[in-house]
């Protein structure tokens, strides 16, 4: 999974199957998504695409995850929060450079409570921990903090 911010939209999230199919979700600014998948044989042409609103998305979130897993467990809207999960890119400016410098929770009011490295997961991450492309950051906060924080850390 990859996500890239689209300054002004929200954040799209890609993914490409086990089966080699393409996938994205475009997380609106207002809470919506829009749900694309692409042909098999034109990755590159949209076979489908479809508008959610926040509740429609949230009623397909939980039926794709296991009852067993709470599916509130990242979802915290009632609250006027939201969580993503943002990926630091290798060319990110930020990628070697400690988590201080960002000034995430100063800029935008969003806070970075994890970091996820390839199989270790970094809970409650210090200003001194050092960043590496390849991170995926989860990032609490207001839909428009979290937001800045990607475009934050999109920076290349």
């Amino acid at each position: 999974m990859s996500s890239t911010p689209l300054p002004g939209i929200g954040v799209r999230y890609d993914l490409t199957t086990r089966e080699h199919r393409r996938l994205s979700v475009i997380a609106h600014r207002d809470g919506g998504r829009t749900l694309s998948t692409y042909r098999k044989d034109d990755p590159d042409e949209c076979a489908l695409s479809t508008r959610l609103t926040a509740g429609e998305a949230e009623a397909l979130v939980g039926a794709l995850m296991p009852t067993h897993h709470s599916p509130n467990l990242l979802c915290t809207t009632e609250l006027g929060l939201v969580a993503e999960r943002i990926e630091l890119s290798s060319v990110s400016y930020w990628n070697g450079r400690v988590l201080g410098e960002t000034r995430m929770r100063t800029q935008t009011g969003a806070s970075i409570v994890a970091v996820l490295r390839r199989a270790e997961a970094i809970p409650s991450p210090t200003p001194d921990f050092r960043l590496a492309g390849g991170d995926e950051l989860i990032v609490i906060g207001t839909r428009e903090g979290v937001e800045t924080a990607a475009a934050i850390l999109g920076r290349e």
